[in-house]
């Protein structure tokens, strides 16, 4: 019979001995579609966002922040994330379709303050009321500090309805750097 720990032992060995193999070959993996190795892209930016149309037109203050990462996935925040019946941050995928130019599209979810029917414990809360789907077309400038864009907003409700009143919109970036 082997003792407990020399099991333990030849079974760590033998992990160890695969995890080393199998890391080391030289094939690669698939990368998701979209993805870019070396783009200009990736990294944090800052961007002033105007919108010409759609519930945002009002908002003449309206700032995201993004991290584009090599993958070819991303985060969007904004100043307004905290604001009553606002939305949390936005997760999405980019990609590039030619020479510094790239599309973005991310979601995020919509909320409502509760109603009479909601049984909401508190008139704090705030419930699921749909997503909403922001497209951005990216032109970024020959430098790769600054971008310029076009952004439309989709709004849907909790059953994938398309709402009326979505919008259009540009923007102006500025990677973020030390």
């Amino acid at each position: 019979m082997t003792h407990p720990n020399r099991r333990t032992g030849i079974t760590l060995a033998l992990l160890s001995a695969v995890l080393l193999i199998t890391g080391c070959t030289k094939g690669s993996s698939p990368q998701p579609v979209g993805w870019i190795e070396d783009s200009r892209l990736t990294g944090a930016w800052r961007s002033k966002i105007d919108f010409q149309s759609g519930p945002f037109t009002g908002v003449k203050d309206l700032e995201f922040l993004y991290a584009y990462n090599a993958g070819g996935t991303m985060t969007e925040s904004s100043n307004y994330d905290e604001a009553a019946n606002s939305s949390p941050p936005a997760y999405g995928v980019w990609k590039q379709f030619g020479e510094r130019k790239y599309e973005t599209k991310y979601v995020f979810f919509t909320t409502k303050s509760p109603d009479s029917t909601s049984g909401a414990p508190s008139a704090g809360d705030w419930w699921p009321a749909g997503h909403g789907v922001l497209t951005e077309v990216i032109q970024m400038s020959e430098d790769g500090r600054t971008y310029k864009s076009s952004i439309k907003l989709d709004i849907f409700d909790k059953a994938g309805k398309l709402l009326p009143g979505s919008g259009k919109g540009s923007g102006a970036a500025e990677r973020i750097t030390f």
